[in-house]
């Protein structure tokens, strides 16, 4: 049984990556999808497999609202999936094409990123009322990304999570010139966190004075972190003249490989010539938490028992426990009830 969450939306790529008339193909938690975009902008997710030969769509190209196969110009609706035109037939045939479809799933694009919506291997024709809302990030309203990537890690989804959310790693992963060159003196930490939907947050806290480059966002400068189910974690910084937000989703590719999107939006209008800086940085960041994924790997491949401690850990046991209650409920047909409770957390790093 797959260990992959499904009915949830999931970052296919950033908006800027799909021009006008591309398709891309992707494989999302072992599905073959493909993405494109029209030439009137909208965007939308098929099944990435012609059902007459077999051939990835993602070959072929966009002709006003279909999608045509590259071996015989088999044409798919993009909105439905239904076969629209089989350029062999003649007026003598007498197949029924409307009969012939590759699955469409949801796509929505928002705030920069193109999401897809991910159903049960066993559910049907989706309801869009039925559908979820798609994370969205509060207070940004239609703004995109100053910057956004997107790094491979070649190790199962929950590793790079619960990696994501773990606070005791910094001062021996994130180490660089610009950053810091190793571990230094430790502090205790001491943070609330509170259960949201699906998830849970670090209550938010105003920054310390020594916190000097927050004050680009002015005074006050307040952070709240979320994390929700599946995989998005959203860091926002709020000032009284300025806001920033960290925001990343992870994307299952199948059991052992996942998309780790991460994206930076910022009100500072002056902070646009030293973009290419802050997307190197950026990369290079997101690289070393890569790096020693793949490391991890080396000791994985013998299925070692893992362990977690409180309270460096707490958020990570969460995550599991969080996943643990939305397949029981689903597999009960009940409503989910979050096992997460308000509790002050601490640790040294």
């Amino acid at each position: 049984m797959s260990s992959l969450l499904r009915d949830f939306w999931y970052v296919a790529t950033p908006s800027h990556k799909l021009k006008p008339g591309q398709l891309i193909g992707k494989k999302m938690l072992g599905e073959p999808i493909l993405v494109g975009r029209r030439a009137d902008g909208e965007v939308f997710a098929l099944r990435d497999i012609c059902p007459h030969r077999g051939i990835p769509l993602h070959h072929g190209w966009i002709e006003g609202d279909g999608v045509c196969c590259c071996y015989h110009g088999w044409k798919f609706n993009t909105g439905d999936g239904k076969c629209s035109e089989i350029p062999s037939l003649t007026e003598h045939d007498t197949l029924d094409i409307g009969r012939i479809g590759v699955r469409s799933y949801p796509c929505r694009e928002i705030q920069g990123h193109i999401w897809v919506f991910i159903p049960s291997e066993t559910k049907g024709e989706i309801n869009p009322e039925n559908l979820p809302p798609v994370p969205t990030i509060p207070d940004f309203g239609k703004m995109t990304p100053k910057i956004a990537e997107t790094l491979v890690f070649n190790c199962h989804i929950d590793h790079a999570v619960i990696g994501l959310m773990d606070p005791a790693h910094g001062p021996y992963v994130h180490t660089s010139w610009w950053w810091r060159s190793g571990p230094r003196k430790f502090r205790v930490k001491e943070k609330t966190y509170e259960p949201v939907p699906m998830g849970f947050r670090l209550a938010p806290y105003e920054m310390p004075v020594s916190a000097k480059p927050y004050k680009l966002l002015g005074n006050q400068v307040s952070i709240e972190i979320v994390f929700q189910l599946p995989s998005v974690r959203t860091e926002i910084l709020r000032g009284d003249r300025h806001q920033a937000c960290a925001f990343t989703a992870i994307t299952p590719i199948d059991e052992n490989q996942c998309e780790v999107h991460q994206s930076l939006y910022y009100t500072i209008p002056w902070l646009a010539p030293v973009t290419p800086l802050l997307r190197y940085l950026s990369i290079r960041f997101l690289d070393q938490d890569r790096d020693v994924v793949i490391k991890q790997q080396e000791g994985l491949s013998y299925d070692p028992a893992l362990m977690l401690i409180d309270d460096a850990d707490t958020q990570a046991k969460w995550y599991f426990r969080l996943k643990q209650e939305y397949e029981r409920s689903r597999a009960e047909n009940r409503e989910f009830v979050n096992p997460v409770q308000t509790r002050v957390l601490r640790w040294r790093s």
